[in-house]
């Protein structure tokens, strides 16, 4: 991924308690999950399995809101990237325990 032609929507880093209600649902844990693992921008349909388009949406909208992610649009795609840095600086050690805890928690394919 380049930085040409790239737009990107983020939000600040929300209370503790904003974000903890983000990452209580399944499917935006999931999704945080593989953003944290991933390491990098992951277009967006990558991030769900068994959800359809508008609800991915509106999960994302949520993370975002809750300052966890960015929002990245280039040539016409849509990638998400977790702000690991934004929140550990705001929340320390937040992601770390929550990715690590689903990482455990997922049962190995």
């Amino acid at each position: 991924m380049t930085d040409a032609k790239r737009v990107v929507e983020a939000f600040p880093v929300a209370a503790v308690q904003t974000v903890l209600d983000a990452l209580h649902d399944p499917v935006r844990l999931e999704m945080v999950r593989r953003l944290a693992n991933a390491g990098t921008a992951v277009r967006c349909g990558q991030l769900y399995d068994t959800i359809n388009k508008s609800t991915a949406t509106h999960h994302l909208k949520t993370l975002r809101q809750a300052g966890l992610t960015e929002k990245i649009v280039e040539d016409g795609q849509t990638y998400a990237r977790l702000r690991t840095e934004e929140v550990d600086r705001e929340l320390p050690g937040l992601l770390d325990a929550v990715v690590g805890a689903a990482n455990r928690a997922e049962p190995k394919r």
